[in-house]
């Protein structure tokens, strides 16, 4: 896992996190919970073996570090890339209306026998999508600089 610590004006850097095991996965889709995007920033590209997500997710480390009731939740845009997929399927994902959005609650990853796997977006409202990959690498990057939740309000958790 790497994370970049500041920009040089000082001010906080975006999160960079790769997971190259289940166990970095893990931390990734903690991050990356309640995590909203609308179809069209999903991306497929074959050729590239690439699949990709620019995700607005709410930065669930910094509200780690401070008190929950008394820090404004804030968001950031976040580029989701997963490398070296086969294949990529969904169920009860509706891709015809661009401006649908999507709310991701985890992702997770089965081994394969032969060391490939299936990585596996869980959404709200009972979709997925499944990639199969030939190994495990996905990027977790942040791409803005945080803003306010427009609610003001970020879910609540049992870890809250």
């Amino acid at each position: 896992m790497t994370e970049d610590a500041r920009f040089e004006d000082g001010a906080e850097r975006p999160l960079r996190l790769k997971a190259l095991d289940a166990e970095d996965l893990s931390v990734i889709s903690a991050l990356t919970q309640d995590a909203v995007f609308p179809a069209r920033e999903m991306t497929w590209q074959p050729g590239a073996r690439r699949f990709a997500l620019l995700i607005n997710r709410f930065r669930w480390e910094d509200r780690a570090r401070t008190a929950p009731r008394n820090h404004a939740p804030e968001r950031v845009q976040s580029l989701l890339v997963i490398e070296d997929v086969r294949a990529v399927a969904s169920q009860g994902v509706a891709r015809d209306d661009p401006d649908m959005v999507f709310s991701l609650l985890s992702i997770g990853f089965a081994p394969g026998a032969d060391g490939t796997g299936r990585l596996t977006l869980t959404l709200a409202g009972d979709g997925a999508i499944a990639l199969d990959v030939e190994c495990l690498d996905v990027l977790l990057r942040d791409v803005t600089r945080p803003y306010g939740a427009p609610s003001g309000r970020a879910p609540e958790h049992p870890l809250d």
